[in-house]
């Protein structure tokens, strides 16, 4: 079977969260014997045309020149070589600027689509751009054939909204073992002795509320703050916690060995998201054994469960920052759950399984929906 992966930044993952899922899928998949294609933007670092066994599409991505618009133009060019091709099925990670092009789509392919998170809802966004994002969405529903839900609150939500089904399949993660404590050393950091969150530096991302929190407790522990920086939100962060030696804005790591050890080691990871499904950096800080102290919604709680503990407000992580014992036998035991979801729930290999259980039955389906029609005439 053929796979075509769209919708992302590319391989290996230099990006986010749908880049990070589109490298493990991919490399998974094509152990299991698929023939996957994923797209690359021409700008991605990674300039070779295979990546272990998967082929590469390095497409035009005007977007260093043109920003936002220039996804657009990448998305439309993915998708016009996209029906030069002879694939299968086309797994659309996303919908934002490809959706509008859904009527371009290959014809002979199966198109599914993962839906995301609900991107209309992102705080940074003005009325008039969140309502495109609707229509967006609205657009992935209409062109996909069929939908793909990374949590539970998305399932809910789009039957909610288009009466629409989707299949459940959750972000992947891999329990770390190889914990290094050497890599404190370059971060000057003591284990155990210093609290992080990883995110993009966005306000929906509770990046203030922690902070915020931080400032209050005053604490001498340090306070990571891993993410890119070098944007207007970034900029004001910096100036308004410039006097607040503790927050430390180290940028973004995407060295995967380096954030798990600055994960394993951390006091209290936070974990601040606010729109989405199953975040990835949420799973692989259970995956690191991280004590989660998560923003309080339904996102977070679907996952996390009682494994965790909670926020609304600056004054909760000021009273946790405070009062938290990371060795007490309580969040112990909460490391321990969180450990067993991801063997049991999350695994990467489990979750790659569910993507071929996926893949398998839509085919056959439209193979049974052929056969049919061939039937009737």
């Amino acid at each position: 079977m053929k796979i075509s992966i769209i919708g992302t930044r590319g391989i290996p993952n230099h990006y986010g969260g749908f880049e990070q899922c589109a490298e493990y899928l991919a490399a998974g998949l094509v152990q299991r014997g698929f023939e996957v294609t994923v797209y690359n933007s021409h700008n991605h670092p990674y300039k070779k045309k295979e990546w272990n066994g998967v082929q590469i599409k390095h497409c035009y991505d005007p977007e260093d020149k043109l920003g936002t618009a220039g996804q657009f133009i990448y998305d439309l060019n993915c998708i016009l070589d996209l029906r030069k091709q002879n694939c299968d099925i086309v797994l659309q990670l996303g919908y934002t600027s490809s959706s509008v092009w859904g009527w371009l789509m290959p014809k002979n392919a199966i198109i599914t689509t993962n839906m995301d998170g609900l991107e209309w809802k992102r705080t940074k966004y003005s009325k008039w751009v969140k309502k495109f994002l609707q229509y967006a969405e609205s657009l992935g529903v209409k062109y996909s054939d069929h939908l793909i839900s990374d949590s539970i609150g998305i399932k809910n939500y789009l039957k909610a909204a288009y009466n629409v089904d989707s299949t459940y399949i959750a972000y992947g993660a891999t329990l770390f073992e190889n914990n290094n404590a050497s890599v404190l050393k370059d971060y000057e950091l003591i284990a155990n002795q210093y609290d992080m969150l990883i995110a993009r530096l966005e306000p929906e991302n509770s990046i203030e509320i922690i902070l915020d929190g931080v400032k209050k407790a005053n604490l001498f522990r340090p306070f990571l703050v891993i993410g890119n920086h070098q944007t207007p939100y970034g900029f004001y962060l910096k100036e308004k916690y410039n006097d607040h030696k503790q927050i430390q804005f180290i940028g973004g790591i995407y060295n995967i060995e380096i954030l798990n050890n600055l994960r394993y080691y951390s006091n209290i990871y936070f974990h601040g998201h606010t729109v989405g499904g199953t975040n990835p950096s949420l799973l692989e800080a259970m995956a690191s054994n991280s004590l989660v102290c998560a923003n309080d919604n339904d996102f977070n709680r679907y996952i996390l469960g009682n494994d965790a503990i909670y926020f609304k407000d600056e004054n909760e992580i000021l009273d946790h920052l405070i009062h938290v014992n990371y060795d007490d036998e309580k969040y112990q035991l909460m490391l321990e759950e969180n450990r067993k979801k991801i063997l049991n729930v999350y695994d990467w290999e489990i979750i790659i399984d569910q993507y071929v259980n996926h893949f398998v039955e839509i085919k056959k389906g439209r193979l049974k929906k052929h056969e049919n029609f061939t039937k009737t005439i």
